[in-house]
């Protein structure tokens, strides 16, 4: 993935400028005036694969990227939000479900992609299903129902595909 291009540094102001800091390292954007070395970091998202009744809790995005596609809860995490609480938050903020975190399922990444995805099983402790933020609508399915052509993101199916080999 190509770096943001970001011009001037956060700490002093000066130009930043593309230069490897090390051997066998990326380029990185560095400070020309009081060197600091701007990482770019990639992007930490959670994500809740919720049953409810023997069924996977799906939800319909209402945004871009992957408008009108279905996916489990889930979204990045906050600074100082440890993962299992940034799932659970999501999966309140988009299905209104609040959820006890279980086992992880996985972690997902691939080469180009800034985003890595940690995904955890869940289970409902309250609240009622239904379309909250971000969402157009809410549905569940059993596992050989799974909407596999409508899926959001390669990572939405991976993480489908070992939650359905191993939990189910």
């Amino acid at each position: 993935m190509t770096p943001v291009s970001y011009r001037f540094c956060p700490v002093c102001g000066g130009a930043l400028t593309g230069r490897v800091v090390k051997h066998g390292d990326p380029v990185r954007l560095v400070c020309g005036s009081c060197g600091f070395v701007f990482y770019q970091d990639p992007k930490l998202a959670a994500g809740a694969i919720v049953a409810l009744d023997g069924r996977i809790v799906l939800a319909r995005r209402a945004i871009e990227p992957a408008l009108g596609k279905w996916v489990f809860p889930g979204g990045f995490v906050d600074r100082g939000e440890s993962v299992e609480e940034a799932a659970a938050r999501e999966t309140r903020e988009e299905v209104n479900l609040a959820v006890e975190i279980g086992d992880l399922v996985g972690v997902y990444s691939y080469p180009g992609n800034e985003v890595v995805l940690v995904v955890y099983t869940a289970h409902v402790i309250g609240g009622d299903l239904r379309a909250a933020d971000e969402c157009l609508e809410v549905a569940t399915f059993a596992p050989r129902e799974l909407p596999w052509d409508e899926l959001a993101f390669p990572s939405t199916r991976a993480a489908l595909e070992d939650y359905v080999a191993r939990f189910t």
